[in-house]
């Protein structure tokens, strides 16, 4: 059950709209060094998980009231991005992809390609607050099973990015509809508020 708690909230967390996973699917639909690319996002995913399961399992092993107040922060912001995923869902005008780009025929070197991934991702101020943050938040309420949660996340990780990244071809049509991205916010939605229930039911 850890596990499959860190790989439903890590993929729930991953798979909204953004510059990363546009780039990834832009990579996948031009089948350019997409292997690069799914190993940078993956490892660096897995890096942060680590570090803020780390560091949060040993602020609690000292402090153990943080218990209380980390389960009830994660819920908190838990909550309210299963909000603000609600309403990009509900919003008339949805995201979409625009794919014409990612089919222009003009080829990326394999550094500038590699260069690109690193700073979408390192340097996204996002990036730290999902794994470093709330995952190791959330982590840090399963006890000592925290690493088999974390686990489950960095699983979510290789999961989401190998299946845009190769998928890429197979999706381009359905992920260049407002609607179907307005459905994934949806489920995403739901999933954020059933997790921040499960932690405050659990405090």
């Amino acid at each position: 059950m850890n596990f499959l708690a860190g790989l439903g909230l890590g993929l729930s967390l991953i798979v909204a709209i953004g510059a990363q996973n546009v780039f990834v699917l832009r990579q996948g639909l031009r089948r350019e060094h997409v292997g690069i690319v799914v190993l940078v996002c993956a490892v660096s995913d897995a890096v942060l998980i680590a570090a803020g399961v780390a560091g949060v399992g040993a602020a609690i092993e000292s402090v153990p009231w943080l218990v209380t107040g980390a389960r009830w922060a994660g819920a908190a912001f838990l909550l309210v991005y299963g909000i603000l995923a609600a309403r990009r869902a509900l919003s008339a005008a949805g995201e979409h992809l625009d794919t014409a780009d990612a089919q222009a025929p003009a080829a990326s070197s394999r550094r500038a390609v590699l260069l690109t991934a690193l700073a979408l991702t390192w340097l996204n101020p996002h990036v730290y607050l999902d794994t470093v943050v709330l995952l190791g938040t959330v982590a840090s309420t399963h006890g000592d099973a925290r690493w088999l949660f974390a686990a489950g996340a960095m699983t979510g990780s290789v999961v989401w990015f190998s299946a845009l990244g190769y998928g890429a071809r197979l999706l381009s049509g359905v992920l260049a509809r407002p609607r179907a991205w307005r459905i994934l916010d949806g489920a995403i939605a739901v999933v954020m508020v059933a997790i921040a229930v499960s932690l405050v039911v659990g405090s």
